[in-house]
């Protein structure tokens, strides 16, 4: 098997440092308080190859959230990996993680403020559960296999606590004080896990 060329490796690093420079400047300053040129000039790269890469802003937009849920469900998914814990317990752990993560103010800002009318609600929900589902679905299924939780069907029960740890993580993200915010929400959605038994 041959290995990649330069030009391959080269293209990679360019789409890399545009996205690296998005992620940065989108959250610090928000969707709309940052221009192409301004994020071509921070990845030090031209303008073609902006578009060389991405259609448009808004599609280096999503390339970044597409990177940051990623890189949250395989933080999340490692956890649950580890095991040692009951499999609900995992579940509650996991959901933890994602409440912690959405103190982070880079991730708020892209993934649960600007996301969602950047790229317009239903497709944020698709991203979302492309990579939230899965784990969601994958906790319920292990504590029902694990008696923990009674057997009922698991897909629209992995749709509703997405969407609760969604609204959740809005309810942190919008917040004056997130911290605070986390605080008062973890009680809440760990009722809702509880409330499974």
């Amino acid at each position: 098997m041959e290995g990649r060329g330069p030009r391959a490796e080269q293209s990679e690093a360019t789409r890399a440092a545009l996205v690296a420079a998005g992620r940065s400047l989108f959250a610090e300053r928000g969707y709309a308080g940052v221009g192409t040129e301004e994020i071509v000039r921070r990845a030090e790269v031209t303008r073609g190859a902006l578009y060389h890469h991405f259609e448009d802003k808004k599609d280096l937009f999503r390339a970044v959230h597409e990177e940051l849920e990623a890189e949250l469900a395989e933080t999340i998914a490692a956890q649950l990996a580890a095991g040692g814990e009951g499999a609900l317990d995992l579940l509650q752990s996991g959901a933890r993680t994602f409440l912690d993560a959405c103190t982070d103010p880079a991730l708020a800002r892209i993934a649960l403020v600007d996301a969602p009318s950047v790229l317009g609600w239903q497709e944020w929900r698709e991203i979302d559960e492309r990579h939230g589902l899965g784990l969601v679905t994958a906790g319920l299924e292990g504590a029902m296999e694990a008696g923990e939780i009674p057997r009922r069907p698991v897909k629209p029960l992995a749709h509703l606590l997405l969407g609760a740890l969604g609204e959740a993580g809005m309810l942190i993200a919008n917040a004056e004080d997130p911290a605070a915010a986390r605080v008062e929400v973890e009680p809440a959605v760990m009722a809702l896990l509880d409330g499974l038994r």
